[in-house]
């Protein structure tokens, strides 16, 4: 018997059932599981595709370099005018005070032929929206006129062009409307 009770003394003892936690270790816990869950959702995310660059920017963000100091030949030539002669030149983007200096001077059919008031001629300035009135025969404004004059110089300050380039146009029209073929002699250039 002593074997017997050797035997049942080295029996082992049912495990017993872990004890419940306590109340106050979930709170310790919680902060735990959720970094955890957080990190596991971060994890299996794909991370967003990067935004397209934009093709247009603002005005603010072109950069570009300046005209100014700069001078531009507009309109050197002589030629013959029966009713109307237009000359288109543009204006570089970001020039601040363009100014429009020179001079024209008309002569009857010949080139220093006769210079008075018979060789008078009309002379404007216009912008493009002007220049699609003139040619649609729409009324219109000028930026700056000289009417019946045959020997005129003009001096004009242009608008700024701001981050655009601007198209303008010189315009002369015989003052008579054709009847008198005049040579027109003239010199005209842009300062930035």
């Amino acid at each position: 018997m002593i074997k017997a009770a050797k035997i049942a003394a080295t029996k082992i003892a049912p495990t017993e059932a872990p004890a419940a936690l306590p109340f106050r270790s979930l709170p310790t816990l919680l902060p735990g599981l959720l970094l955890a869950a957080v990190a596991c959702s971060v994890a299996c995310t794909k991370p967003p595709p990067p935004a397209p660059v934009s093709a247009t920017l603002a005005p603010s963000e072109r950069v570009a370099s300046s005209p100014v100091g700069t001078t531009q030949a507009v309109l050197e030539k002589t030629f013959p005018l029966q009713t109307q002669a237009i000359f288109p030149f543009e204006i570089p983007s970001h020039a601040v005070r363009p100014h429009l200096h020179g001079i024209f001077e008309s002569f009857v059919r010949q080139v220093h032929g006769t210079s008075d008031d018979s060789a008078n001629v009309d002379f404007l300035i216009v912008n493009e929206q002007q220049h699609a009135d003139l040619v649609g025969n729409r009324p219109s404004e000028a930026l700056f006129s000289v009417e019946a004059s045959h020997n005129q110089a003009v001096n004009f300050d242009l608008p700024a062009s701001l981050d655009q380039p601007v198209k303008y146009y010189l315009v002369f029209r015989s003052s008579d409307g054709g009847k008198t073929g005049k040579v027109v002699e003239a010199n005209f250039r842009v300062d930035f």
